[in-house]
């Protein structure tokens, strides 16, 4: 298994209604991408945030879902309106567990 953690930024004038509308497509990817075996996504509410306001933690079933995710077209929808909303930033993790 495959665990995917991404912390996003975005630009000022991003509202909370926004990322709350970017948590909602986020999450409906598990529907619609093989190989998902969990996703979750909220926000960001500690104090040692360093600006990333949201977290995705995405849970697949090995590394080949992994590298179909980031090429997949309704995964490129949610990037695209990420970006809309004006996202600045991300950190990306990916481990093996």
């Amino acid at each position: 298994m495959i665990e995917h953690i991404v912390l996003f930024k975005f630009e000022e004038q991003t509202t909370e209604e926004q990322q709350k509308e970017a948590i909602e497509r986020l999450t409906s990817l598990k529907g619609e991408i093989p190989g998902i075996i969990d996703i979750q996504a909220g926000l960001n509410f500690s104090d040692r945030n360093k600006g990333y306001e949201l977290g995705l933690t995405v849970r697949f079933e090995d590394k080949e879902a992994l590298e179909q995710y980031g090429p997949h077209e309704k995964h490129q929808e949610v990037v695209a309106y990420l970006k809309e909303i004006g996202l600045s930033d991300i950190l990306v993790v990916d481990f093996e567990m």
